[in-house]
């Protein structure tokens, strides 16, 4: 066993390698078993896993500061792992996005979409800026809580029976483009913040964006479908699954490093192109393998190890109630009265409001972008993970409280002979 102590072997673990790995191999389990553990207890698999971040972060156990993984690099290095989780994650995104269903879903999906997305910005920029936080700082976590994920929502009205109705079919179209327009925004927002000189250098950068997206939108839409089937062909194990990401790592490098679009769009319009190839399941069920055995789990407990709440002092803390109450609120009202404007009725319009109060992983997305990018504090990086959390709980019991509420009203109406409530149904 001398070879162990050679110089190759000493020169490997003081690169960090040895670290690396271990920390790897604990944020793994850990997030695997409070996500089975979340669960258990009727909450979503994503919540355990950022509680574990949390555990592990520095808010509790300040893990990468334990004796064996002194190194420093280990944290970005993990926080490079988890930004390919984060590509993945959207790369899913769009393998799910059927642009058709967008136009079956009608006027509520999209007006429902769009003052979701407005709602949030207005009133959750508003009350950031009511307790004096920066303009810039208010407009970008506005714009960070305008994200949705209604897979929790999804489910919880599968479970109860509900996702096949008109307000179901809504909720989903309007996620979709909640999520377009958030990823546009969100584009437009770093280029405006990050862009020198004056406006007609701010229009150019935002023009050169336009093209690249268009772009980056007709290789998607032509290209991938063409190349996944030439992967088929290749005789190489898994040569689909590698092709595709391979596509998707190309295109997200081209709409960040071309036209400083976030590489998160590139991944997620890689999705969308692959979508129409009859070989999408065949993607899917390899890419789920990769993305939630290995990659996804290190970025959602990433967001944890870069969360402090003990950073929060009286202000924040102050400022964290109004602020998830507004973050929550502004869904309800926003989505909702856009689907009430779209032609659902008022029951209708709040279980779809409702359904749209997640922010789930895509919140975590944006926000960590707002982090790398420096339009957000720690302290306000902190905020917007306990409003993940918090959205995240309490979506599926404000649904089934819905529900249940509107299947009282009905048996009510029905015993007195009255109109039922719903509809839609």
């Amino acid at each position: 066993m001398m070879f162990l102590s050679t110089p190759s072997a000493a020169a490997v673990s003081a690169s960090g390698l040895m670290p690396l790995l271990l920390a790897v191999a604990v944020l793994i389990v850990t997030a695997k078993l409070m996500a089975a553990l979340s669960s258990r207890l009727g909450q979503p698999a994503i919540l355990g896993e950022l509680l574990a971040g949390l555990l592990l972060g520095p808010t509790v156990l300040d893990l990468l500061h334990f004796p064996l993984f002194e190194s420093p690099s280990l944290s970005q290095e993990i926080h490079t792992l988890g930004q390919i989780g984060v590509l993945l994650l959207m790369f899913a995104a769009g393998l799910e996005t059927e642009l058709d269903d967008l136009r079956q879903a009608g006027r509520p999906a999209l007006i429902g979409g769009v003052f979701g997305v407005i709602g949030p910005v207005i009133l959750v920029g508003g009350t950031a800026l009511l307790f004096r936080l920066p303009v810039q700082s208010s407009i970008f976590l506005g714009l960070t809580l305008a994200a949705t994920s209604v897979s929790i929502s999804a489910q919880t009205l599968l479970e109860l029976g509900r996702l096949r109705t008109r307000e179901g079919a809504a909720l989903l179209g309007a996620a979709v483009i909640d999520d377009i327009l958030e990823i546009v925004l969100l584009a437009v927002f770093i280029v405006i913040v990050s862009g020198a000189g004056g406006l007609a250098e701010v229009l150019k950068q935002v023009g050169t964006m336009a093209i690249v997206l268009a772009v980056a939108a007709v290789l998607a839409m032509t290209l991938l479908p063409r190349l996944a089937e030439w992967a088929t062909r290749l005789r190489a194990s898994e040569a689909l699954l590698a092709v595709a990401l391979a596509a998707m790592l190309a295109l997200a490098w081209f709409t960040e490093h071309v036209g400083g679009v976030a590489a998160i769009t590139g991944a997620f319009l890689a999705g969308v192109g692959l979508r129409r190839s009859h070989l999408r399941d065949e993607i899917e069920q390899g890419l789920h393998r990769v993305a939630y055995g290995f990659f996804v789990p290190l970025f959602l407990t990433d967001i944890g190890l870069q969360s402090n709440v003990r950073l929060l002092d009286s202000r924040f803390l102050l400022f964290s109630v109004p602020f998830i109450l507004v973050a929550v609120l502004s869904k309800v009202v926003g989505s909702g009265l856009g689907a009430r404007l779209g032609g659902l009725d008022w029951n209708q319009s709040f279980r779809l409001g409702l359904g749209m109060v997640s922010r789930g992983e895509v919140g975590l997305i944006v926000a960590g972008v707002g982090l790398t990018e420096g339009l957000l504090t720690e302290q306000e990086f902190t905020l917007v993970v306990l409003a993940v959390l918090v959205t995240t709980l309490i979506t599926p019991i404000l649904l089934r409280w819905a529900v249940s509420r509107e299947e009282v009203a009905r048996a009510t109406a029905d015993r007195a002979g009255g109109p039922r409530s719903d509809q839609g149904g």
